[in-house]
């Protein structure tokens, strides 16, 4: 079974309330999850409190999860991403500490397979933010990769928060259209 469809049967085993396959899937994704928080909020102790958060979450919303939208990694961090900057809003601003820790998260090594998918997702993507206008694709790509919250990126850019969402929705839905295709 690969890397995707083991992740799918473990959320398929959560969401009829198996906590071993909870306990499993924290094993398989907790590294990964807990660097894309990291990322976004820099302070160690408040990561760990959002990872935390994070699986309560998929723990409620496992039933919900559609593998024909998004891979259950992909699901996953976009769970992880919101909570942490909805913790970054709520916090009030990004701190300006490095990230010199981060290296100390170990990462288990994923399977061939899943390097395989990841990849060929990886150049889809990358593909599909190429048909987008230079400016919009950097700003879901700083959206997304650095997790900026749209009120900075429109500071950023010197445009209204309105406008750059307007940005990000319709450069989303191309892309979509592209990975569509």
């Amino acid at each position: 079974m690969s890397g995707a469809a083991a992740l799918v049967a473990l959320l398929d085993r959560i969401g009829a309330g198996d906590q071993a396959a909870l306990k499993n899937l924290y094993a398989a994704t907790s590294a990964k999850l807990f660097g894309v928080i990291l990322r976004i909020l820099v302070e160690r102790g408040e990561a760990e409190d959002v990872l935390q958060e994070v699986y309560i979450t998929v723990w409620r919303k496992a039933a919900e999860f559609d593998p024909s939208r998004a891979s259950p990694i992909t699901w996953m961090v976009t769970i992880a991403r919101n909570r942490a900057i909805d913790r970054l809003r709520a916090r009030g601003s990004r701190p300006t500490t490095t990230l010199d820790f981060a290296a100390d998260v170990v990462e288990p090594s994923p399977a061939a397979d899943a390097l395989i998918d990841t990849a060929n997702d990886a150049k889809r993507v990358t593909a599909a933010l190429a048909t987008l206008d230079p400016k919009h694709a950097a700003v879901i790509r700083s959206a997304y990769y650095d997790g900026l919250t749209y009120e900075a990126l429109a500071e950023r850019e010197g445009i209204p928060v309105g406008t750059l969402k307007s940005w990000v929705r319709r450069g989303l839905m191309r892309m979509r259209g592209e990975l569509a295709a």
